[in-house]
């Protein structure tokens, strides 16, 4: 969901979305936890692609799938990963990023990569976002498109840390984090696509997750949120 990758992945981190909706996102997630908000900037890079677009599916400006109830979870999850128990937030972080940046379309449904998403996530509804994670999933007739072509993803991280402007704000008021406890942590990584006819290809990829870790709890994923400085 990239302009400039013709191969379609999940991870567009917020591109496409309107003003108002990147103003929702930072209000739910940043103005909770520190008064940050001065320091975050709206990136979205889009990396160097290197697929065939003679074998791409186009990406949607929007998915409808960002404003929809997950799916039942009798559905089951296919190969989307289980959530880890992972006390840590940038550990955590690492594994959700390396979830959202995998997916394979040859022996998992459309409902069931949501039903595997949402098992990530906080059930304290007053933080998830769920609109944000799901967003990231193709319409079905985007996903039967994907699905006719074998199309599959495995993701590496390279590294999480968290940005600077969030440790400096926590540095600032240390007891602020206590409300909800949900850490702003960016993960890079390296995404392989691939499809049938040995097509594929690869990206850098990074993303800034919304994460809460309370004490004495396993984590668990909020929301991608908007990318704030290194």
């Amino acid at each position: 969901m990239q302009k400039r990758l013709p191969v379609l992945s999940l991870s567009s981190y917020g591109m496409g979305w309107s003003a108002n909706r990147r103003i929702t996102v930072v209000a739910l997630v940043v103005a909770v936890l520190l008064a940050i908000a001065a320091t975050v900037a709206w990136l979205s890079g889009s990396g160097n692609s290197h697929q065939d677009p003679d074998r791409a599916v186009p990406a949607p400006a929007n998915s409808p799938s960002s404003s929809e109830t997950a799916p039942k979870p009798t559905v089951g999850s296919g190969s989307v990963a289980k959530p880890p128990q992972i006390a840590e937030p940038v550990a955590y972080a690492k594994a959700a990023a390396q979830m959202l940046w995998s997916y394979d379309t040859r022996d998992t449904g459309r409902d069931q990569q949501l039903a595997g998403m949402r098992a990530w996530m906080t059930d304290e509804s007053a933080y998830a976002d769920w609109a944000s994670v799901s967003g990231q999933v193709p319409d079905p007739v985007l996903w039967s498109r994907m699905a006719d072509q074998d199309q599959h993803a495995t993701a590496g991280i390279t590294e999480g840390h968290y940005p600077s402007a969030f440790k400096a704000a926590l540095a600032d008021d240390p007891s602020a984090i206590t409300k909800a406890y949900i850490y702003v942590v960016t993960v890079n990584g390296r995404q392989q696509i691939a499809w049938k006819k040995g097509g594929g290809g690869a990206e850098e990829r990074a993303v800034t997750l919304a994460v809460q870790c309370r004490p004495d709890h396993d984590c668990a994923l909020a929301a991608i949120a908007p990318s704030v400085t290194q």
